[in-house]
């Protein structure tokens, strides 16, 4: 088993340096690969520090412009369907929100029975850290909406704290997956789910990132609003939707 950490960077120099010596420093032996969407604090500057301290462990894909979070780990997913010594990819924060502690411990939950081991926040054992009440209410009312929408039986498909074994994304159509904010990893719950995919909710501390700014914005929200329930209606109307639009 060989996997490789996928982490979305945006002017994420404040804790790109930290964050990475943390999760090489795991007794897992994963690899890392920064999607850096051209930061104007030179965070891809500092991974290619990194890069060079660490060779053959750490790769950075540099974009010319940032189109998103979904574009980022679009990117990421394809440059690991490339390279097949890699069995499992992660998908990560870069801003300490995700634990490295709770990453090894995912890790050690995979077998080959299991498709997806999937962050949860909201189920016993799991927590949340310095986020405010609305915030939480955000999140708590956007997961219960497209579970019920999309008919998800899971508990956080808004969390970004997941890994992926290969067959699974290769049971995948990636290029359909369009989502460009945070609403990227509720297709990809829909996309799995498509797939037959078995995933196991595991519990996680998410923790309010201390540094640089949150990428939420009211646009991130209307486009989760606006994507769950044109998925909703075309589901209903045409129940093997999913599966025409995401499977193989």
């Amino acid at each position: 088993m060989k996997v490789l950490v996928v982490i979305p960077t945006y002017n994420e120099a404040a804790s790109i340096t930290s964050l990475t010596s943390e999760v090489l420093h795991l007794p897992d032996n994963v690899d890392i690969l920064i999607v850096d969407d051209n930061s104007p604090d030179k965070t891809a500057s500092l991974v290619k520090d990194i890069s060079r301290a660490w060779p053959n462990r750490v790769h950075l894909i540099e974009r010319r412009k940032k189109t998103g979070l979904g574009g980022a780990y679009r990117t990421g997913l394809g440059w690991f369907l490339l390279h097949d010594t890699y069995t499992h990819v992660v998908t990560m924060d870069a801003d300490h929100s995700h634990r490295p502690s709770d990453l090894h411990r995912m890790i050690s939950l995979l077998t080959p029975e299991r498709d997806v081991i999937m962050g949860v926040r909201w189920m016993p054992g799991g927590e949340i850290i310095n986020w405010p009440k609305s915030r939480q209410r955000l999140s708590r009312i956007g997961t219960s909406y497209a579970k019920w929408a999309l008919k998800l039986p899971l508990r956080d498909l808004t969390g970004g704290f997941r890994i992926y074994s290969r067959k699974t994304l290769e049971r995948i159509q990636l290029s359909a997956v369009s989502s460009e904010g945070y609403c990227f990893q509720i297709e990809m719950a829909r996309a799995v789910h498509a797939t037959k995919g078995r995933i196991l909710e595991t519990p996680i501390t998410f923790i309010e990132r201390q540094n640089g700014e949150s990428k939420m914005s009211k646009k991130i929200v209307l486009e989760a609003l606006i994507r769950v329930s044109g998925w909703a209606l075309e589901t209903r109307l045409r129940p093997n939707a999913d599966k025409l639009h995401y499977v193989k």
